[in-house]
């Protein structure tokens, strides 16, 4: 049987790199929408940069550790689904060999293999690492791979992070006449740039959803600015 290709041993690994990448992204997005909305609804209701710099550090921490306590949560319970499938199939392994060996060849003849290549590839990969050929090829885990939930809490945190402070900064520097301008086209600039990055991950075509994310977070910082403006009115 030959060998795996550099592109099939390394295949598990490029995938999931590029899913933390689409993370990664998509962490920086919320990060940017959800700050921009608060600070542009208190930027309709006050000018006071004490009153935006409070609100959008509070938007900025609220976010980034929901993110991050989310994540780690639905790590967590991945991780333990991965490891219970991982025993299971141990004791699978222990207690029924020659069944497992049946069930990996016709896995393999499921791939576009021959009965007898089939065979003959099955015994040499459970000759080499039985749980190992199992999880890769029935369940698609690699076992010395698992999937790490405080790399993913601290990736969502620093991802929703670093969005969050765009808008953050543009509202607090700027002089008050110029702040909402400022923010506004900053946001817009940013999601433009998250839209074609998640687009390119994801091999689908940029414009639709550069399109989708601009416009998404231009809804969210008008609805927030007229709820803003309508309610400082209301207090005045």
């Amino acid at each position: 049987m030959t060998e795996p290709t550099h592109d099939e041993a390394h295949g598990g690994t490029l995938g999931s790199r590029l899913n933390w990448l689409r993370a990664a992204v998509l962490g920086a997005n919320d990060g940017i929408v959800s700050t921009a909305g608060l600070v542009v609804g208190v930027a309709g209701a006050t000018d006071s940069r004490a009153a935006l710099l409070t609100a959008g550090l509070a938007g900025l921490l609220a976010g980034s550790m929901s993110m991050a306590a989310g994540e780690y949560v639905s790590v967590s319970t991945q991780r333990d689904s991965e490891r219970a499938a991982l025993a299971l199939e141990r004791r699978e392994l222990r207690e029924q060999p020659e069944a497992e060996l049946r069930e990996l060849t016709e896995l393999l003849q499921e791939r576009g293999l021959s009965r007898e290549v089939a065979r003959e590839a099955a015994e040499q990969l459970t000759a080499r690492d039985a749980l190992r050929a199992h999880a890769r090829v029935e369940l698609g885990i690699d076992p010395d791979e698992l999937t790490n939930p405080w790399h993913a809490a601290w990736a969502s945190f620093l991802a929703f992070t670093a969005g969050a402070l765009l808008p953050l900064l543009a509202i607090v520097l700027p002089p008050a006449h110029w702040r909402l301008a400022v923010t506004v086209l900053s946001v817009l600039a940013a999601l433009a740039l998250t839209g074609f990055s998640s687009a390119r991950l994801g091999a689908a075509r940029p414009g639709r959803a550069v399109l989708r994310t601009m416009a998404g977070g231009a809804l969210a910082m008008a609805v927030t600015y007229a709820a803003g403006a309508l309610l400082g009115e209301v207090g005045a």
